[in-house]
């Protein structure tokens, strides 16, 4: 676990961080099968790092019933961090429309974790098995584990790919501005003028009116 945890925060990509995740959790917790990250905007689902088929259709299955494990977990930050569910087939009074389907899938057990931190919530770690009654009390505590260290190592490498993607658009933003100034006669000041009504003007993201000129050399 001190090595995964070490290997987590060595990636140097949020989708390589996310692979390391779901790949440790095959490796490390017991009964377990297959494993993805769920994320929630509104009520759409996005499926992270899945390390078989099995978990995009689960994730598809519920946001296109409105329910499920998985998806109540992400949702709701009020709700429960950890969840265990020993066999699907009992559990069509939680998730009447999911489970039988869910079984169908294959899927007989699962186990899912929030991935938080003290500022945010980063959707849910979730882990399956073909196998009912697959994960055990020892299976949740090395669960809960490496949980704890996903949030920390995915919130590090999105906040390290936003500060690169700034340093990158300032990077482009200062460099279209430049063409401008020789191209026009114009200041920087008046430069920068000239791309951010372009920007408002058009709708379009001042980031990518300056790649377009960095390419173009012009507007």
């Amino acid at each position: 676990m001190a090595s995964m945890a070490r290997n987590l925060l060595a990636q140097d990509s949020v989708a390589a961080t996310l692979e390391r995740i779901t790949a440790s959790a095959t490796e490390l917790v017991d009964g377990c099968d297959a494993a993805g990250i769920l994320v929630l905007h509104d009520k759409q689902v996005a499926t992270l790092a899945p390390t078989s088929q099995t978990v995009g259709d689960s994730d598809r299955l519920q946001e296109s019933l409105g329910e499920g494990p998985c998806f109540d977990a992400a949702r709701s930050s009020q709700g429960e961090r950890v969840f265990r569910i020993a066999d699907l087939t009992g559990e069509h009074q939680r998730w009447p429309a999911y489970a039988p389907q869910a079984h169908k899938l294959g899927v007989s057990s699962m186990m899912g974790f929030l991935l938080f931190t003290d500022d945010e919530d980063l959707g849910a770690l979730n882990l399956y098995s073909r196998e009912p009654g697959a994960f055990t009390t020892t299976s949740e505590t090395a669960g809960w584990l490496l949980a704890a260290h996903a949030a920390i190592a995915f919130s590090a490498a999105r906040t390290h790919a936003q500060m690169e993607q700034a340093v990158a658009t300032r990077h482009t933003i200062g460099e279209a501005t430049g063409i401008l100034m020789g191209a026009h006669h114009l200041t920087e000041e008046q430069a920068f003028d000239v791309l951010r009504s372009y920007s408002q003007e058009n709708n379009i993201k001042l980031r990518e009116v300056a790649r377009l000129i960095c390419e173009q050399g012009a507007l």
